[in-house]
């Protein structure tokens, strides 16, 4: 990922968990059973994610605190951070499958229809 190199900080554990990127597919997968270690080739296999990539983002996720090790074994942390990204995964997954097919998903551009709220002659 590329960074602005004037602000960046080597030390910085900063992991981006946008959709589709290996960070998220294995955080989603290790948040399904917090509790439970998995060891890098499982991770792989089940995810999808290339058996190489897999090593290095969970060293990633685990300097950002996301993660945790017992080797060869990784599993989703024990933190606050964990349970907002939890829920953040939920809560989107909950808003797509709840609005998925409704009006707004097909209509592109529905926002420029709605009436602008600080116009005064409404």
């Amino acid at each position: 990922m590329p960074v602005d190199f004037e602000t960046h900080e080597p030390g910085n554990p900063r992991v981006d968990l946008s959709e589709g990127t290996n960070a998220r597919k294995l955080m989603e997968s290790l948040l399904q059973s917090p509790g439970v270690g998995y060891t890098p080739a499982e991770l792989a296999e089940e995810t999808g994610v290339p058996r190489g990539s897999v090593g290095p983002t969970l060293n990633r996720l685990e300097a950002a605190g996301l993660v945790r090790h017992k080797e060869p074994y990784w599993a989703a942390a024990e933190d606050d951070r964990v349970a907002a990204a939890t829920a953040s995964f939920v809560g989107i997954k909950t808003a797509a499958s709840t609005y998925s097919g409704d009006w707004y998903a097909e209509n592109d551009g529905w926002d420029e229809e709605l009436p602008d709220l600080n116009d005064e002659d409404q």
